[in-house]
Parts: C-alpha cells; structure tokens; sequence
C-alpha cells in the first residue's frame, strides 16, 4: 500500500507547517512509535503518514509513581510505569489524560495529566536508592518531622543539601537514602537483589511492585545499560545470545515464553514472577519443570551483556 497525501503539523497553537508525504507505509511496533488514527508525534513524520502531527512537550511525572495505561480510562491494564522524575512526552492532552510516550524507553501511552508537571529543564541531580522500598520525604530536615510522601526507589529528585537531607520542591529526603544521579552500580543481580520480596504488578517498575521485565530494565538501568521495556523487545537486544552449551553464569539473562529473568548463579534463577507473586529467587530446574507441560521449550532465549 502506498501513502501519497498531505498532512498537517500542530508545532504550536494557530502554528501549521505542511508536509508532502509519498511512498510504501511502513509497519512499526504500537508500543514504542506514537501514532495514533488521528495524530501522530512529528518526529515519525517522515517515516509513517498520519492527518496530523504534533510536537511534543516534555513533561516529569510530579506524583510518587503514575500507571501508564493503554487507553485513557482507570479501568484498562498498565502498560508500564513512570517514577518520579521520569519524563514524559506530551503529544495530546484532553478528558484528563496526557497521551505521549516515556523518555527512557520511548513506550507510548496515557498518563493522568494530573500525576505531571512541564519540565523546568533542570535536571535531576540524585536517585532514590531502592533499598528497603525507597525513601521517605518529610516536612523538615528531621526525622521525626511529619511525613509528606514516600518514593519509590530509582525515583529522580533535584536538590541541594541541608545538612543530612536532600532539600526538594516539596521536602526533604535523608542522604542515607539517595545516590548521585551519575553513580553507576556494577552488579545488577545485587541491583535487582533489592527488590526481593516486592509483590509482583503487571506493568510496575518498582513503586508498589514489579513485573518481570520491569525488574531487568530497572537492575541494568541502574549499572548504565539502558534496555527496552518488554520481554520480547528484551530478548533480541540485551548483549549477546549465548552459543549453545555455553555454560550460564552470574548475571546473564533469561528468557522463557513471555517471561525474563536474572541468573544470580549458574543455576538460580532471580526473577518477578506471578507464579509467586513476587520477586525471588528459586532454583532454574523448579521453574523450566513448571513451564515443561504447556511449553515444551522452556528457555526460549539465554543472553549475556560483556564487561
């Protein structure tokens, strides 16, 4: 099929610029390329016909954590999820809901505008550390002080110090509790170890709990490796696939039928999983003999990121 039309960019309110598209369309994944039936981010523009196009504005997730949905309304299912000070891409706002597509990883979809705010520019100077589920935030640099909020761990944060607390917009957080945004671990099973015992979340990435590739994004992020955001994006990108009989090793990464998880030995497997609800680790026989009756090729794929 081939796109010969001309569309519309909305750059800025009563701001149109005219594009001329011609050519073969081009397939794309949903989930990481924001187009829509009726708009679509300026950036595809040369690549995907739409009748509008639009630029987006780039905006921080102000609430502790915010679902990213599929569809502009409470009820549907996550799709991921922002922390933060993530940002988040705008492309359209209306009935209360931000559609745009997360910085990080590009993935697309709604956000309630409320849980936003428009990117000052500033960046982030410090993490939340993920140990022992974040951190608190009080009203004063003191412990006993009332409690404004709790943030999730890897959450993003800007501020200068008082004393022995990050002072923020709105609080301030104990040093004990956060890294310098630029401080790169160097294990990621230790990484992902944090969040042993989190309940397992379809979609979550780390505030309230966790699902299975959500954990590796988060663990390699941590270590510097960005990473896509779902199993199967997972599977064909992270590292290299090991040669066959090559024996597993700490921190090389697995995958089953929609499924991933973290080697923390030659023979353990760490991984957020809805079999237990949670993150834990258990040994990888127990997992492939539980896949083995309805999947007769457990591991579909076993991968390695070099030093």
């Amino acid at each position: 099929m081939n796109q010969h039309s001309t569309a519309e960019v909305f750059s800025q309110p009563h701001n149109r610029i005219r594009l001329h598209l011609s050519g073969p369309s081009h397939a794309y994944d949903a989930r990481t390329t924001a187009i829509r039936v009726d708009l679509a981010d300026v950036a595809e523009a040369t690549q995907y016909f739409s009748p509008h196009y639009a630029a987006a504005v780039p905006y921080v997730c102000a609430a502790p954590s915010a679902i990213v949905r599929g569809k502009p309304v409470d009820s549907d299912s996550a799709v991921t999820q922002i922390l933060h000070g993530e940002g988040f891409h705008v492309l359209d706002v209306r009935a209360g809901w931000a559609w745009g597509y997360c910085a990080h990883d590009h993935y697309v979809g709604y956000v309630a505008i409320d849980a936003l705010h428009r990117d000052d520019g500033g960046a982030a100077t410090h993490r939340v550390l993920p140990q022992g589920g974040g951190a608190l935030l009080f009203s004063r640099p003191d412990i006993k002080s009332p409690l404004v909020a709790r943030l999730p761990g890897n959450a993003r944060v800007k501020g200068v110090f008082e004393d022995d607390f990050l002072a923020i917009s709105n609080g301030y957080i104990h040093n004990r509790h956060i890294a310098l945004v630029g401080h790169v671990e160097i294990d990621w099973v230790d990484a992902a170890r944090a969040c042993l015992g989190m309940p397992y979340l379809w979609g979550g990435r780390g505030d309230g709990g966790i699902d299975c590739s959500g954990l590796v994004q988060i663990a390699l992020a941590q270590c510097g490796v960005a990473v896509a955001r779902d199993t199967d994006q997972q599977a064909g990108t992270i590292g290299r696939a090991l040669d066959e009989g090559e024996p597993l090793a700490r921190g090389d990464i697995l995958f089953f039928p929609g499924h991933v998880g973290i080697m923390s030995d030659a023979q353990t497997l760490l991984h957020a999983n809805a079999h237990w609800m949670r993150v834990v680790e258990e040994p990888l026989a127990d997992v492939v003999a539980r896949l083995v009756p309805t999947h007769p090729q457990p591991i579909t794929a076993r991968r390695r990121i070099e030093p």
